[in-house]
């Protein structure tokens, strides 16, 4: 099996939607390196926010999950190339405020010897005065 093939696969990219899905944060971090970054979409800089390192990534997404309980993220796609991966969704969910959110979005992700190294997420910015 060549690194490409074992870092990144379309697989893989499904089992990690799964695992967002079924909101298992053990399954989840068992994806990611121990040096792993995720960039989030909000955030002060242009990038988000970045939480570097897997307990920091591991408490930004249960933030993610205490901020909109029944998140979902459906209608999705993924594609790889080498140890690159795409991946498309429509993140629904209500937040603990009672809104709901309905949006496009996807990940780039970045494999290193068959788990993530780096997690960049972003969202379609939905404004109904559009």
């Amino acid at each position: 099996m060549t690194q490409g093939t074992e870092a990144a696969s379309v697989v893989t990219l499904k089992a990690i939607t799964d695992a967002f899905n079924a909101h298992d944060l053990d399954a989840i971090m068992e994806f990611f390196a121990e040096d792993c970054s995720l960039d989030m979409p909000r955030g002060p800089d242009p990038w988000g926010r970045r939480l570097v390192g897997k307990a920091a990534v591991r408490e930004g997404l249960a933030s993610r999950f205490a901020g909109l309980p029944d998140v979902h993220y459906g209608d999705d796609r993924h594609w790889v190339s080498g140890d690159l991966g795409v991946s498309e969704w429509l993140l629904t969910g209500t937040g603990a405020d009672g809104r709901e959110v309905r949006v496009r979005g996807c990940d780039h992700w970045e494999f290193r010897d068959g788990k993530v190294v780096r997690k960049d997420s972003y969202w379609k910015i939905v404004d109904e005065q559009a």
